[in-house]
């Protein structure tokens, strides 16, 4: 019963086997390998996109910093929600790579709207040299709360960045979550809408560790090639990332994971709902549930083994019946037996 996180999932089979065949042999280093151009090719494919310029990296947040380095210079602000990854959990790693550009943070929930973006951009480049410039939009699908933008939400950011001339970069920690839930496609999702930069996550949906950054304008290339190795994220040994990134999108094995994710998230989701002090914060929507739980509840769960996070307050301390937040979260490996165990638990 591992709810804590799609970090702590296994790496996929089909994963594990592509890289015991990419460690065969010789490979040219940097990129230069034969698998690159193939996961190079899958992703152009996948994003409707033949002239994309398509990057590999290890985790999210240098997919996230490398790209929005690349977007940004150092006098300006990046707009992003106050929930956003590269707010709370990156470290200030992307004020670190794009050399010192701040946070303008918009409203106050994980989903920015058009009106707030409107209000945030307009509330910066105000006082000539003495205050940030405006830069590009950071937009987290799906949201650190559960949450999925809408095609027409994300569409309504996108002209509001381009309203003020402002690039959109979208944080797809868990992308194809989002991309499964709303049944669309990559290019409906992004550079349809307007979007110019992607983080295109594979680690939390059953990758050992890679990442895609995809420019879909080429002009951005040469810079993040520069930045990428100044910044020490350029691998000697390439073919590992390609290999994974390739295997990913093999046969589909990117939309199944998140299928099987979303659809355990649904099946616990259900199997929660209508349990007497359960009370959810948000309508889960991808594979994160965040919820509220009696104290009695989650001590129940957790003497029996059930790993997940408990957000505010003391689980082991206090009234049984004091309602604490928690998240849980499904990923690609979860089994049915486990999401069932948990709900019989915390009905007692």
């Amino acid at each position: 019963m591992f709810f804590a996180s799609d970090n702590t999932g296994p790496a996929h089979p089909q994963i594990i086997d592509a890289l015991a065949r990419a460690n065969e042999g010789y490979a040219m280093g940097y990129g230069a390998d034969a698998i690159m151009d193939r996961a190079r090719t899958g992703l152009r494919d996948v994003f409707e996109a033949p002239e994309a310029e398509v990057y590999l990296v290890a985790t999210g947040t240098t997919a996230n910093s490398l790209a929005l380095a690349t977007l940004t210079k150092p006098w300006e602000t990046i707009f992003c929600t106050p929930t956003a990854h590269i707010h709370e959990d990156e470290c200030n790693a992307p004020e670190f790579y794009t050399g010192g550009a701040k946070l303008t943070l918009v409203g106050r929930e994980d989903k920015m709207t058009a009106a707030t973006l409107h209000a945030a951009i307009l509330a910066e480049e105000n006082r000539g040299v003495h205050g940030p410039q405006r830069g590009p939009v950071s937009i987290t699908q799906v949201t650190e709360r559960g949450q999925v933008y809408t095609l027409d939400e994300l569409s309504a950011l996108t002209a509001t960045a381009h309203e003020f001339g402002l690039k959109s970069h979208l944080d797809g920690a868990r992308f194809t979550n989002a991309l499964v839930a709303l049944g669309c496609t990559p290019a409906e999702m992004t550079w349809k809408l307007g979007i110019d930069a992607v983080s295109f996550g594979g680690t939390k949906n059953g990758c050992l560790g890679v990442e895609a950054v995809v420019f879909f304008d080429p002009g951005h290339a040469w810079e993040f090639e520069l930045r990428r190795k100044r910044g020490g994220h350029l691998f000697s040994k390439h073919r590992y990332l390609s290999a994974q990134m390739a295997a990913y999108l093999e046969d589909g094995l990117w939309l199944d994971s998140a299928t099987r994710a979303n659809t355990a998230c649904k099946r616990l989701t259900e199997g929660l709902r209508g349990v007497p002090g359960v009370t959810f914060d948000y309508e889960p929507q991808a594979n994160m549930i965040f919820l509220h739980m009696p104290r009695a509840m989650h001590q129940r769960l957790r003497a029996a083994g059930a790993m997940y996070y408990v957000l505010a307050g003391d689980p082991d301390h206090g009234p049984d019946d004091e309602a604490l937040p928690a998240r849980l979260v499904c990923d690609w490996s979860i089994r049915d037996a486990q999401i069932d165990r948990f709900v019989e638990l915390a009905r007692g």
